[in-house]
């Protein structure tokens, strides 16, 4: 059973001016991928997973650039966002494809992918907790979960609920559930890292 509570009303949704936008893909490629990499390591040749690419494809790059996967895949919930992406990531060839995609109801067999990355993506799903679980489930012994979040400190704050629309069910992760789904899930946590007073956590979990 989890605690839900209320939280503050979204007054216009600018969700999109951030998420896609290349100041995002900046500090996904400049801060987040690297303190990920450090925490869980590479994913040399293997075969990596991210929920929700986004439009231009960020962490399906960073999979093969910066983690050395041999090849990515992505899971999007809007066609037209797969769409973009794929045209996005198009020079990458057959070492990348997305598809439309639940993260909480994956299209992958069970212990087929060596990671899976998620930039952001738990926050804004309705049971977040069924995500990490997908996760867990696709990942092949040995594979990892790789992680960054905004936590409910910033989501639920009253300033960025006015501009930023998120589930409203008061129940968005922390650094302390977003461990501890993993733990539920079956994954061992190997690393951790929490910045700005709690607003953003790093995670990678491993599958045993």
């Amino acid at each position: 059973m989890h605690s839900h509570r209320a939280v503050p009303p979204t007054h216009v949704d600018a969700n999109r001016l951030w998420v896609d936008s290349r100041l995002r893909a900046l500090v996904q490629r400049r801060v987040e991928a690297p303190v990920l990499r450090r925490l869980g390591g590479d994913v040399a040749g293997g075969r990596a997973l991210e929920l929700g690419t986004g439009r231009r494809g960020t962490g399906l790059r960073l999979a093969l650039e910066l983690f050395g996967a041999g090849h990515a895949e992505g899971v999007e919930l809007s066609p037209a966002t797969v769409l973009a992406c794929r045209r996005a990531v198009a020079d990458l060839g057959g070492r990348v494809e997305v598809s439309v995609g639940d993260a909480t109801a994956l299209p992958v067999d069970d212990a087929s992918c060596d990671a899976v990355f998620g930039y952001h993506v738990l926050h804004h799903a309705d049971a977040w907790r069924d995500a990490v679980r997908e996760a867990a489930r696709v990942l092949r012994p040995g594979g990892r979960f790789y992680s960054c979040e905004m936590t409910a400190r910033i989501v639920d704050s009253r300033p960025l609920r006015a501009v930023s629309f998120h589930p409203a069910d008061g129940d968005r992760p922390t650094p302390e559930t977003l461990a501890d789904a993993c733990r539920d899930a079956g994954l061992t946590v190997v690393g951790q890292e929490d910045r700005l007073a709690g607003c953003w956590t790093a995670l990678v979990a491993t599958k045993p």
